[in-house]
């Protein structure tokens, strides 16, 4: 196999491209087998070591050129310093930075700079947090702006976590995400049909979970535990229908307390069975006097 490489000039010329690629896949096969393979098993063994030496950390972020220079998940000093670097550049819209007590980065931002934030988190050379894994909401009817909305993205790059929350009422809409991010189609419309939060710009924002026709939305604080409707299928109508809800038991106070003792140590004693202990211990006492 060799011996084609030394094929004359005017025989090579004479063949086809074709011909000549077919010639010289074994001869690059071969050369590649006896050349790198020394190379490759050496870097594998460094592998191996490598391994063998990071048992004890949890996870290991990889560096492309240089597989030693590793460090563990997660970095919190240069999660800090990046979270004050996007302070820094975006003061318009970034109100607060913190680490939580997981070591993840979160960044508070106003309703406005959710395109202007997250569109930099995901273009940025030093973030590059181009996966938007989940969105999420939370309901706290005490506050002026009852919703708080979570954004969780990774970045596969660097092997980092960072949550943007930021806040919204029942009137106000909060600009779509979904030309930054496939995965926001989903996550906005889930929580446009849990919480009722208007996402402005959404190709599609409709229910999700819930039926056409449902009222409300699940996830609020104010929503009834029994809801609004019920079905049942109509034998006369040969259908599903939909019916107001209809509790057959009133309300009535259920007595909750258990005949066995849980918490002994940290529950209190009724005045009842101290009593009820008292005369039983003068009882014991009178019996012991008559013997």
């Amino acid at each position: 196999m060799v011996a084609l490489i030394f094929l004359p000039l005017h025989r090579c010329k004479m063949m086809s491209s074709s011909a000549l690629r077919c010639l010289a896949r074994p001869v690059a096969g071969l050369l590649t087998r006896r050349v790198l393979a020394p190379t490759s098993s050496r870097l594998l063994s460094d592998v191996n070591d490598f391994y063998k030496s990071h048992k004890a950390r949890d996870v290991i972020i990889r560096r492309e050129d240089d597989v030693a220079e590793c460090a563990t998940y997660p970095d919190v000093d240069r999660l800090e310093k990046f979270g004050q670097y996007v302070a820094t550049i975006l003061p318009k819209y970034v109100q607060d930075v913190r680490m939580t007590s997981l070591n993840e980065l979160e960044i508070l931002i106003h309703p406005e700079g959710v395109v202007p934030v997250l569109g930099m988190l995901r273009d940025h050379t030093n973030a590059q947090f181009k996966g938007l894994m989940e969105i999420t909401a939370v309901d706290v009817p005490s506050r002026p702006y009852r919703f708080e909305l979570v954004y969780c993205l990774l970045s596969h790059h660097y092997n980092s976590r960072c949550i943007v929350k930021t806040y919204t009422d029942e009137l106000t809409p909060v600009d779509s995400v979904t030309a930054l991010f496939k995965s926001a189609d989903f996550g906005e419309r889930e929580v446009w049909d849990m919480f009722g939060v208007f996402f402005s710009g959404h190709p599609d924002l409709r229910r999700i979970l819930t039926d056409y026709g449902f009222d409300g939305h699940p996830f609020r604080k104010d929503f009834p535990l029994t809801g609004y409707t019920e079905v049942r299928y109509d034998n006369e109508l040969g259908r599903v229908v939909y019916e107001p809800v209809e509790v057959a038991q009133e309300f009535r106070k259920f007595e909750m307390d258990t005949p066995w003792e849980l918490f002994p140590n940290y529950r209190e004693v009724p005045q009842h069975l101290l009593e009820a202990a008292a005369e039983k211990a003068a009882q014991e006492e009178g019996a012991d006097e008559k013997k």
